[in-house]
């Protein structure tokens, strides 16, 4: 087994469909995979997979270890790119030691966690017997990892497969909860004499909004709202907005239809540069591709009526986004953040979505009630949802010391031990299984939920080097 071995499996992955939600034909191809190479293979009723190799001879006496790694992937392409996730596969290229997919998320997140548990499984390695777990929507509400029943798998020491610096093994994350609020409005008739624009922002790089929170990036729908606010004191009709797709990513695009009188249409084209302008200077470091547009485009919508739409605007640009709190433990990892994440119109009903996370249950609470405040004094309707554990560290680890122990000697440095502002399923396994040992590790990538996922090639030897290391000496 090498890095190769590990690439060609990821490949292969990339074919096929496994958004959040639809991994069917993944678990499909993973039960397939168990019985070509003669592997025991169990999957629940939520369709979790495991699948079981055996103790090599004279490994019968090594306890079990469980390797981890989720099926589904978050599907996040840009609006021009005419691509479907459920039919085709991931488009990507190899370019200056990276595997990008440049109009689309990759999936390496976690497919290549997927491709490393396969490719053990069909070596010849001299391990003690592994079960590999392979868990369902863990992107969209960690589904398969809820769902875990005990007896599912035996092991006492997990390696989880799903994260994405090389060189850091984590020990901790973050938990987190969802936050869905919705407002009913009325609407009007469009003015006499007013012409419909279109108002865009894009060209974000967004990310995944734990792991890339504290980077400073734009939040296209923060902006946009924040341009519509400082128009509010000119005359216009609101007829639809939206921006944003998953909780778990910062928002990318984001676009409104407005109306104004015929003769402002000029104004507003200059006001959208001028606001452009000013975009391009804040976030030149962050999203270096940042643009706004504001065109005539016809829209047979209906108006927002005037105060609703106004009460949409302020609450919106209210509700908080980003870092609130760096802990004060761990230097650099952010303790609680929340992410404005999407908002979207059906009918009469806007609804908004923001994803709250923190590694103190209490602040993940606090966040939640003060962004439950914001959308309150709106007069929306506010539901929580999808709330699942933050993982505590444990610097006692005997798994941790292994694995440390195999990076300096493989690669004559220390490993950085840290913990994680996103959500891993570690949190859930803990909860349900007490007495597992747990770390988690994997190659590099970068822009993770976003177009322009890439995985680095070079970091991938080295994680392929000490998973086998570590796997293959786990006593």
């Amino acid at each position: 087994m090498n890095a190769e071995t590990v690439l060609n499996l990821f490949k292969e992955i990339t074919r096929i469909p496994r958004e959040s939600g639809h991994e069917e034909p993944m678990t499909a191809f993973l039960q397939q995979f168990a019985a070509d190479h003669g592997l025991a293979c169990r999957t629940d009723k939520t369709g979790n997979v495991v699948i079981i190799k055996e103790a090599a001879p004279g490994k019968e006496k090594v306890p079990t270890l469980v390797l981890q790694a989720h099926q589904d992937m978050v599907c996040e392409k840009n609006a021009s790119f005419d691509f479907d996730f459920l039919k085709e596969p991931i488009p990507y290229v190899v370019e200056d030691g990276w595997m990008i997919a440049k109009e689309t998320t990759l999936g390496a997140d976690d497919g290549i966690g997927v491709a490393a548990c396969l490719a053990l499984l069909a070596s010849d390695l001299p391990t003690g017997k592994l079960e590999c777990l392979f868990t369902i929507s863990e992107e969209t509400g960690m589904d398969g990892a809820f769902a875990l029943e005990p007896g599912f798998f035996e092991g006492k020491t997990l390696i989880n497969l799903d994260s994405e610096d090389e060189g850091q093994l984590f020990v901790g994350c973050a938990g987190g909860m969802d936050t869905t609020a919705t407002f009913e409005f009325k609407r009007e008739a469009l003015r006499k004499g007013y012409k419909t624009l279109r108002v865009r922002i894009s060209g974000g790089l967004g990310g995944h909004s734990g792991d890339d929170i504290n980077k400073e990036r734009l939040n296209a729908l923060r902006q946009l709202i924040r341009f519509l606010y400082t128009e509010l004191q000119y005359d216009f009709q609101l007829l639809t907005i939206g921006g944003g797709n998953k909780p778990n990513a910062i928002c990318r695009e984001a676009e409104a239809f407005i109306a104004v009188p015929a003769d402002d249409v000029s104004e507003w084209e200059a006001d959208a540069k001028a606001f452009e302008t000013l975009l391009q200077a804040e976030f030149k470091a962050s999203d270096p591709g940042v643009w706004m547009s504001c065109q005539p485009e016809a829209c047979p919508i209906r108006p927002i009526e005037e105060g609703d739409a106004a009460n949409i605007i302020m609450t919106l640009l209210s509700v908080p986004h980003g870092v609130e709190k760096m802990s004060m433990d761990i230097p650099g990892l952010v303790e609680t953040s929340t992410n404005l994440a999407a908002v979207h119109i059906e009918g009469d009903v806007l609804k908004a979505v923001t994803s709250q996370r923190s590694s103190v249950v209490s602040e993940l609470h606090a966040m939640a009630e003060r962004v439950e405040a914001a959308f309150f004094l709106g007069s929306f309707d506010v539901e929580h949802h999808g709330e699942y554990p933050g993982w505590k560290p444990n610097l006692d680890s005997r798994i941790l010391k292994v694995s440390v122990d195999s990076y300096r000697k493989l690669f004559k440095v220390d490993p950085e031990v840290k913990a994680i502002h996103a959500g891993l399923e570690c949190g859930l396994f803990l909860e349900k299984f007490p007495d597992l040992d747990m770390i988690s590790f994997g190659p590099t990538l970068r822009n993770v939920h976003a177009p322009g996922e890439k995985l680095e090639l070079a970091s991938l030897d080295k994680f392929v080097d000490h998973l086998v290391d570590v796997v293959v000496n786990f006593e």
